[in-house]
């Protein structure tokens, strides 16, 4: 199987464009523990600073300066207090536009298979949200602004073939706030896979 990582070229396409694309490639961490890899089965799109369900609609800030900077790189931040969220940075630089990566499904060695104990999350709950996504794969606030370009934290193409019709499209999650903005169906992920976070 050729793993390919993905070039900063992909990560330069328009917002939603990428958070369909990335359906069905993988998350790929090498952590001091060894490597992490899970399959991107559920992302959503953020686009520009007048998504009002963006970090971006309230300007350039210490926050969100990596939204605003050159494609391929890691957005990393804190939601309530305590949960780590990883998006992709997108489109050109200076236009802030990324793509929160929601969930995966986890690739597991057979070793770590049978590390699982009894009451351990099912494989199908252990990165099923954006929060434990990021437990799963060792990903923290130290990783915001990495280069996804790099050797620490990608995303590869194992030259799996996602067809159109294997993918969902629906509104974004937890952005009530955001007026009409919340109304956008630009959450994707693959239909019928048992680690999407919400149906």
């Amino acid at each position: 199987m050729k793993k390919t990582k993905l070039p900063r070229a992909f990560y330069a396409q328009p917002t939603v464009e990428v958070a369909r694309k990335l359906l069905g490639k993988y998350l790929v961490h090498r952590t001091a523990e060894g490597m992490r890899r899970g399959r991107i089965v559920e992302t959503e799109a953020y686009v520009g600073p007048e998504d009002r369900a963006s970090h971006a609609s309230r300007g350039k800030t210490k926050r969100t300066a990596v939204m605003f900077g050159p494609p391929g790189v890691a957005y990393v931040y804190v939601i309530y207090g305590m949960h780590h969220c990883l998006n992709v940075v997108t489109e050109q630089e200076g236009y802030p536009a990324a793509v929160l990566i929601r969930a995966v499904e986890p690739v597991l060695s057979d070793e770590e298979q049978e590390q699982l104990r009894p009451g351990d999350l099912t494989i199908a709950k252990l990165a099923n949200g954006p929060g434990k996504l990021c437990r799963y794969m060792g990903i923290d606030r130290r990783l915001n602004g990495a280069d996804l370009c790099g050797s620490e934290l990608y995303i590869e193409d194992w030259g799996e073939r996602v067809r159109p019709e294997d993918i969902v499209a629906t509104t974004r999650i937890g952005v009530e706030y955001a007026g009409e903005w919340k109304q956008k169906p630009w959450r994707f992920y693959l239909k019928g896979n048992p680690c999407v976070s919400k149906p």
